[in-house]
């Protein structure tokens, strides 16, 4: 129980007991001046009944004031629970988005990437073929200066003459 609340509790004790001690005062009688008119009546129940109704509308205030904070606090309640569920859609969309652009974008990169092995590849062939025309040229070459070479030998000395023919004649 809070402070607040015992503290008026202890209070309404008081005043009864005060009340119940002291009950033949507050029914003893008196004239009372209503500003138009006089009437005789018990002062003390009159104060009294008075305090009952004060606290009575004490008491509504608190407890209407409760309920709208209680109306309040569940409308906020709502609204937050709304806007979390909106906040994880889009979260749940933002992802979503996210995945398919990755999606695109790695097909994307695939298909560059298959487009420059295709591009390598045939660049690969077009440098084998011209590898292979060069080496096959430069083989034509040094074979030809090889035959040039002997051809400028047997210029220069005439071949060995041939042991074998010397032996069949």
């Amino acid at each position: 129980m809070r402070l607040q609340t015992a503290l008026i509790l202890f209070i309404l004790a008081v005043v009864a007991a005060f009340a119940a001690l002291n009950w033949s005062t507050f029914t003893a009688s008196a004239d009372l001046s209503l500003v138009f008119s006089s009437v005789r009546m018990p002062l003390g129940l009159l104060m009294l009944g008075m305090l009952v109704a004060l606290t009575a509308l004490f008491l509504a205030f608190a407890v209407n004031l409760q309920a709208r904070a209680l109306r309040e606090a569940r409308l906020h309640a709502r609204e937050l629970r709304a806007a979390r569920e909106l906040a994880e859609r889009a979260e749940i969309s933002r992802h979503t988005k996210l995945h398919q652009f990755l999606e695109s974008e790695l097909a994307r990169q695939a298909h560059r990437s298959e487009e420059n092995r295709t591009a390598i590849l045939a660049r690969n062939e077009q440098l084998e073929r011209g590898l292979r025309t060069l080496i096959e040229q430069s083989g034509n070459t040094l074979s030809a200066y090889f035959a040039e070479y002997e051809d400028r030998l047997e210029k220069i000395a005439p071949p060995p003459a041939n042991p074998d023919r010397k032996n069949n004649s």
